[in-house]
């Protein structure tokens, strides 16, 4: 039989849909399963195998295309379909606020409140004490200026379309001065010149990269100049022979010739983490002190809330944005409201959410702590196999998220290398586990820190490399 005869007699043993429809309905597994997507599955994986069978790099068998092993892929393929796109994950890559894997964890209190509102309704825009419509901004207006000191605030869906609406609102069709070397790169491609072009402002940069000086915006401004906008570099640090003209500065400069000052602070911050023998960082309250109209910043960096941009600024400008259409379409949920209130409540007592808010307790961990938790790892996994070869090791944590720059956070990672098994193949197998395991590879080796790992995380990631010891063996 020639190779073109054996493929077309595969295709033609291929089962047919209604016949593993039929396999299919005396199977308890597919009980549940929408008819439409059992279709869809079996469709999928018949043009799968008439694909690899066409296919000379493969090598096909009839086993391949029984009925009972086709069956067990559709099976495989309605669980991959059902299965939640979104899960959770375990980061042992010690960049704190990681982007890619959701940013800040929430606290329990948070948690608890989200819970709370989800399964009931709520307040979202009802006025308790009037018994008349209300409006969502009010739910934590309150307690942003209590911890603040600003005059008002509002929140939206992140801090991007924040420095949005704040642009569209105080600036369209007219000048911001900016200086040249705060023209940044915000993530995904996203730059304030980008921004503030689609707002309609017309961008006015001043100085040079390294230096900017206050004589530069000075001579910038003309009359159709409506807004000086500061932004922190949070995420790049420029070093050597810089200089740049403080928000203070800024903030008279606009007093006098009467031009709104705004600050767009990033991953803003209301602790101070000097505190705490790391890198000083301007605070929200530092910013509101100095008197500009107008500051915005992330929730969900190093304030360790939910997704979501916050305006805090003169009871007059604000009452402008939230007036702009753009404000609605901008506007957060009630469970990123809840989340956030939960959040901001915390604050109050700055010991407590230090303690409480994940972000900054890692942020702030003592290296002792980090070694005992290693040492925990480093024996879970000396118990599974001989097979399994680990060691802690000094290494560099991260803030992430566009925070902290220069910041380097001494900490403890616990290496791993297993007989017969490659680096990559370990990276991709505990990034394949379910919860998956993000290290990454260093040195020839598999690298988890201490650090990002949850205390009750320790005990799951033992269970993924009893995963690999086992389908190694079984290899």
């Amino acid at each position: 039989m020639t190779i073109d005869e054996k493929k077309q007699k595969l295709l033609q043993l291929l089962p047919g849909v209604d016949h593993l429809l039929d396999m299919a309905a005396l199977e308890s597994f597919f009980c549940n399963t929408p008819r439409s997507l059992l279709v869809g599955s079996i469709q999928s994986v018949l043009e799968l195998l008439r694909n690899r069978i066409m296919d000379d790099r493969h090598e096909i068998t009839y086993l391949d295309i029984s009925d009972a092993l086709v069956l067990t892929k559709v099976k495989e393929k309605v669980s991959s379909v059902l299965a939640p796109r979104l899960i959770r994950t375990i980061n042992a890559t010690g960049v704190v606020v990681h982007t890619n894997l959701g940013r800040s964890l929430l606290s329990a209190a948070a948690v608890a409140n989200i819970v709370s509102v989800a399964q009931s309704y709520s307040n979202l825009e009802f006025d308790l004490l009037k018994g008349s419509r209300g409006s969502r901004h009010t739910i934590v207006e309150d307690i942003l200026c209590e911890l603040t000191g600003a005059e008002a605030a509002m929140v939206v869906n992140n801090n991007a379309g924040a420095v949005f609406v704040c642009l569209d609102t105080l600036a369209k069709g007219k000048k911001v001065i900016v200086s040249r070397g705060e023209l940044v790169e915000i993530g995904g491609s996203f730059r304030i010149p980008d921004v503030m072009a689609k707002s309609g402002a017309i961008l006015k940069e001043v100085g040079t990269t390294n230096r900017t000086h206050k004589k530069d915006y000075e001579f910038a401004i003309e009359d159709d100049t409506s807004l000086l906008l500061k932004v922190h570099t949070s995420n790049y640090s420029i070093v050597g022979f810089t200089a740049n003209v403080s928000l203070n500065e800024l903030v008279c400069l606009g007093n006098k010739y009467n031009i709104p000052v705004m600050e767009d602070l990033g991953s803003g911050s209301f602790i101070d983490f000097s505190r705490y023998g790391l890198l000083k960082e301007p605070t929200i309250q530092e910013s509101v002190m100095s008197g500009v109209d107008v500051v915005t910043f992330s929730g969900d960096k190093l304030l360790g809330g939910p997704q979501a941009g916050i305006i805090l600024g003169k009871k007059n400008i604000i009452d402008d944005i939230k007036q702009n259409p753009l404000a609605r379409a901008l506007r957060i949920d009630k469970f990123t409201l809840a989340a956030l209130e939960s959040t901001l409540c915390l604050y109050r007592d700055p010991e407590k959410a230090v303690e409480s808010i994940p972000t900054l307790k890692m942020l702030t961990r003592p290296l002792e702590e980090i070694q005992e938790k290693a040492g925990v790892l480093l024996k879970m996994l000396g118990d599974v196999s001989e097979n399994i070869h680990c060691e802690i090791i000094n290494h560099n944590s991260r803030a992430g998220g566009g925070a902290l720059p220069l910041l380097e956070l001494p900490s403890k990672c616990v290496s791993v290398k297993i007989d017969n098994v490659s680096v990559n193949q370990i990276e991709a197998m505990m990034r394949l586990n379910r919860p998956p395991v993000i290290g990454r590879i260093d040195d020839n080796r598999f690298i988890m820190d201490l650090r990002t790992i949850q205390d009750h995380e320790i005990a799951m990631i033992k269970d993924a490399f009893i995963k690999i010891i086992s389908k190694n063996k079984a290899g």
